[in-house]
């Protein structure tokens, strides 16, 4: 008896996604109706709010240090740095090489959100469908997996001139020499643009799925009439 039930539940909502998905499928391209293209454009500008409400927090003073939900921490490889130079007395400097490595991805950020501006322009929702319908940061991942390579390559050189700008790489020099020069440790000497930019990049593309959550899950959330519409369809 309860394998019957447990069928005729599962029965139920695979059909009930199956008809949801028809019904988005059969929607007419014009008319008035909402179609495709007026669907990808809803969820372009849910991402473009994203960038300006949500990333722009990430360019302020702190915006990463203080913030639990992106703040970069060291990479695995200098957590014996970090230990090695508190035990001799350095705890100052080693909070400081912290500080300086989320001073550099906020300052990055920065300079390079026009990128993720004109990464989002670029984007055209081929299943803009499917994705309005997919997970609450559904838009975010897309954009993430069509955009990630040429944001790294793009990102990269601003971050690395940011650790000059900030003074990140003149403070890192001191706390590895420092490290390097203590009996009995092995030498090390991390890519710390190459980490730096992959966190400021994961942490750019949490914040933005943020703000698509809210808008998909946030009727107060879509203040344009286009984000109104869209989202309707996914409620």
């Amino acid at each position: 008896m309860i394998r019957k039930f447990l069928a005729f539940v599962l029965i139920f909502n695979l059909t009930a996604c199956a008809e949801l998905q028809q019904v988005v499928n059969q929607l007419p391209q014009g008319g008035g109706i909402i179609g495709n293209a007026e669907i990808a454009s809803g969820l372009r500008q849910a991402l473009d709010f994203g960038i300006d409400k949500q990333v722009t927090k990430l360019t302020q003073t702190d915006g990463f240090f203080k913030n639990e939900l992106v703040k970069i921490l060291l990479p695995q490889e200098l957590h014996k740095v970090d230990k090695a130079l508190r035990d001799v007395g350095l705890s100052k400097l080693a909070d400081e090489g912290l500080k300086v490595l989320n001073r550099a991805a906020e300052d990055a950020v920065k300079e390079a959100t026009p990128i993720f501006v004109d990464a989002v322009k670029g984007i055209t929702f081929a299943d803009a469908k499917n994705i309005l319908l997919g997970n609450n940061d559904a838009a975010t991942r897309y954009l993430n997996s069509k955009t990630q390579t040429a944001l790294y390559s793009k990102f990269s050189p601003v971050i690395n001139n940011s650790f000059s700008k900030v003074g990140a790489d003149k403070i890192w020099s001191n706390l590895i020499n420092k490290y390097n020069n203590l009996p009995f440790t092995n030498n090390v000497n991390p890519d710390l643009t190459d980490y730096v930019t992959g966190e400021a990049l994961k942490g750019v593309f949490k914040m933005i799925a943020i703000e698509e959550t809210e808008i998909r899950t946030k009727l107060s959330s879509r203040t344009t009439d286009l984000l109104k519409k869209v989202f309707a369809l996914q409620d």
